[in-house]
């Protein structure tokens, strides 16, 4: 029999497996961040049980978490960690829901979900309005919006949206409280009325002094981000901006593009407008401070996108007496001048109709001729009924311009005899023409004066179809919609600035505005072709380039405007040149005046002299 001996390398072998399977468990040995993560989930997982079972049974929270930990005695410690994280607030109060149920409130134009947790509204739909795509208008929805209170309690910072509300309904009003005892709460109140896209709101404290602690700021932090709801994203995110007015009655906006952000103080109301939509949040009590952000989310205009722009604000509350107490009120509804002068609170400027004469023109001559045609007549007709009240009234300004045109015309015969006169002395040739126009009682500023006149209108008339609520998902003709642009010809690619659509109505604009430009101009060349005068026959073929490419995704209502006003502008033009100016008889007047002594004002006169002096000088060179 063989004598069994020590083996030192089976030894050693075992001692290095031994030291493996150490060294792989050490390594195996979860992290103190696995371990707090795991943590983490067992209070997840007691926090959702409890919620259920409180939902399910309608039980106070407390009970269910008492009731939960009696069957599970393991996860006890979690819970009560997890009351602990929020000290007093939704732990004493009894809760029929907090797993996340909704309140709804509504009439016939709005309707409102309100969560319980964060009490705040979630979703917010416009009953009788739908986007371009014929699905229903919501102005919230899915989590695109918050509104947190921010405060401090018990040495922590809690936030509204983790907490759970307690609601109370009562016909259209409904009452979301945060409480801590029977008679101490945080309430959130929403109220609204029939027929309104505005509802009361307010934020209320009860019995809180030894809870809320006011020595610290508190917050009321309102997010949003818009929803396109137009068939043009670029069009509709050029009107779409956060809008706001101050205390003493003065508004300003942030920025339409890009990121911006500003602290404004003493701010009574914000509006995050979304083009034809506005979410506004006016107050009572002016904010003292408001940090107010505006994120453009649309970055490359070629693709789809769901959201339009980011919105933000974040305002000071100030508790008086230790207790909240902010009456406020929130709209969700078009942005339509008329209804915003209903509720006399100035939310008509945060509409862009214009500054100074323009937004005058718009509220008071425009807005109300519009609505009062598109009462009684289809949006088309009543924007062609429109541009001929505009174009007769303007018709007067427009006769003037063309008899200035129409004696310039008569005096080129003796302009170019002046040319030919003093051949390449342009400044001679300058005075020599302003002294004659001035004999003769003609001028080109006389005719471009008309012409300026009419700007005020043209621009007026610029804001206010693409604000124009009426306007919108109003067909005429082959366009759709008149807020939006219309469409011929879908192009399989894109063209930058025109877009990947073929559009007609800005295409008969250009036309017009091509024939009215050859009859002006074309008539100003050949009577005005003087030194320093702008190039006529550049300008003749731009103006209808710049219609043709930048108006193509605009709305084409505004196209429709253009075109039907270059078509009686060229209309008018034809009467007065061949049935009521009578060139011989002007040019007549003209050799009247010419023998008569002319005055001149003070402008003419520094102007003749300036030319003098410098001719003078030029004089003086040459003989050096």
């Amino acid at each position: 029999m063989e004598e069994k001996k020590f083996d030192v390398n089976s030894l050693i072998g075992f001692v290095l497996i031994g030291g493996i399977l150490v060294w792989m468990l050490y390594m195996n040995k979860p992290s103190e961040e696995e371990i707090q993560a795991e943590k983490a989930k067992t209070e997840a997982a007691a926090e959702k049980a409890a919620s259920e079972k409180a939902s399910k049974q309608d039980l106070p929270l407390t009970e269910a978490t008492e009731d939960y930990a009696a069957t599970n005695a393991q996860d006890s410690l979690a819970i009560e960690k997890l009351k602990n994280k929020l000290g007093s607030f939704a732990y004493s109060g009894t809760l029929p829901s907090a797993s996340g149920a909704t309140t709804t409130i509504e009439n016939d134009v709005l309707s409102l979900t309100v969560s319980n947790k964060g009490g705040y509204i979630s979703e917010a739909k416009l009953k009788q309005h739908t986007t371009y795509d014929s699905l229903p208008v919501y102005l919230i929805k899915d989590g695109n919006a918050s509104l947190n209170l921010q405060f401090s309690s018990e040495n922590r910072l809690l936030n509204t949206k983790d907490l759970y509300f307690e609601p109370s309904l009562s016909g259209n009003v409904l009452t979301m409280r945060l409480k801590t005892a029977a008679d101490s709460y945080l309430e959130y109140r929403y109220a609204l009325k029939e027929g309104d896209y505005m509802l009361d709101f307010s934020v209320t404290s009860k019995g809180l002094d030894g809870v809320l602690d006011t020595s610290q700021p508190m917050y009321l932090d309102w997010k949003l981000k818009g929803y396109r709801h137009a068939k043009s994203i670029s069009y509709e995110n050029r009107y779409t901006r956060l809008t706001y007015e101050y205390d003493d009655g003065d508004h300003s906006k942030l920025s339409p593009t890009g990121e911006d952000d500003e602290l404004e103080k003493d701010v009574t109301w914000m509006n995050f407008r979304q083009h034809f939509f506005s979410s506004m949040l006016l107050t009572d009590t002016p904010f003292k401070e408001v940090a107010l952000t505006s994120i453009d989310l649309v970055e490359d205009e070629e693709i789809d996108t769901v959201f339009t722009k980011q919105y933000g604000a974040k305002m000071l509350l100030e508790p008086k007496a230790g207790a909240l107490s902010y009456n406020m009120n929130m709209y969700y509804g078009p942005t339509d001048y008329k209804l915003f002068k209903e509720y006399d609170r100035n939310l008509d400027e945060a509409m862009p109709l214009g500054w100074g004469i323009f937004g005058m023109l718009n509220k008071y001559l425009i807005i109300p001729l519009f609505g009062f045609l598109s009462g009684f007549l289809p949006a088309g007709i009543a924007i062609i009924a429109l541009t001929v009240l505009i174009k007769l009234m303007l018709s007067p300004v427009q006769y003037k311009q063309y008899v200035s045109q129409a004696k310039m015309k008569v005096l080129k015969p003796e302009i170019d005899a002046i040319r030919e006169k003093y051949g390449e002395n342009k400044m001679k040739i300058q005075q020599e023409t302003m002294k004659l126009q001035n004999a003769a009682g003609a001028s080109p500023l006389k005719g471009c004066l008309p012409a300026l006149l009419q700007i005020p209108v043209f621009y007026a008339l610029f804001t206010f179809f693409p604000t124009a609520f009426d306007l919108r998902q109003k067909s005429f003709l082959w366009a759709d919609d008149l807020s939006s642009y219309d469409t011929i010809a879908e192009l399989p690619f894109h063209i930058p600035f025109y877009g990947d659509h073929v559009s007609l109505f800005p295409i008969l604009a250009s036309i017009a505005i091509f024939v009215y430009m050859m009859m002006t101009t074309g008539q100003s060349m050949q009577a005005q072709q003087q030194p320093g005068m702008p190039n006529m026959k550049f300008l003749m073929y731009l103006s209808p380039l710049f219609m043709l490419v930048f108006f193509n995704n605009y709305a084409s209502g505004l196209s429709l405007y253009y075109f039907v006003s270059n078509l009686i502008t060229i209309g008018i033009m034809l009467v007065i040149k061949n049935f009521i100016i009578d060139e011989d008889k002007i040019h007549a007047k003209i050799q009247v005046k010419k023998k008569q002594p002319k005055k001149q004002n003070r402008f003419q006169k520094k102007m003749a002299e300036m030319m003098e002096q410098a001719e003078q000088q030029k004089n003086a060179g040459k003989k050096r």
